[in-house]
């Protein structure tokens, strides 16, 4: 089952070491093409209560189409497009997804955007055979 690990990148920590999954981890912090372009810098200073959970809720809406948000975010000299993340959706079947956000305690929600990119992978797996 694919799962979400914490990138860390603390000396001798190695991505391949992190993850046991034979098919393999793919990275989706901010620097992939599978970033969420929504930053807790920014939900921090717009006052959300929880910042990183109102980073995925609005990264959630975004990729799922809400008519809120643009098809495109740069950020910095880094473009996000939508419609590129969905179209790659395939390359992330079946593995961990890799990010820097920390884990959740036991019984806690996880407030990642991988979460979300798992669960669209699943489902993309679910529609194509």
């Amino acid at each position: 089952m694919p799962t979400r690990i914490q990138r860390k990148r603390t000396p001798g920590w190695r991505l391949a070491e992190a993850s046991t999954n034979p098919n393999g981890v793919v990275i989706v912090d901010r620097t992939s093409r599978f970033g969420n372009p929504f930053r807790v810098e920014d939900a921090i200073e717009a006052d959300y209560s929880n910042p990183r959970r109102a980073c995925v809720s609005h990264f959630r809406a975004w990729i799922e189409g809400s008519t809120e948000y643009p098809d495109t975010f740069v950020v910095g000299r880094k473009t996000f497009d939508r419609r590129r993340i969905l179209a790659d959706l395939p390359l992330l079947r079946g593995k961990d997804l890799a990010c820097p956000c920390p884990l959740p305690e036991p019984g806690d929600p996880d407030h990642c955007h991988a979460v979300v990119l798992l669960e669209l992978a699943a489902a993309d797996i679910q529609r194509k055979p």
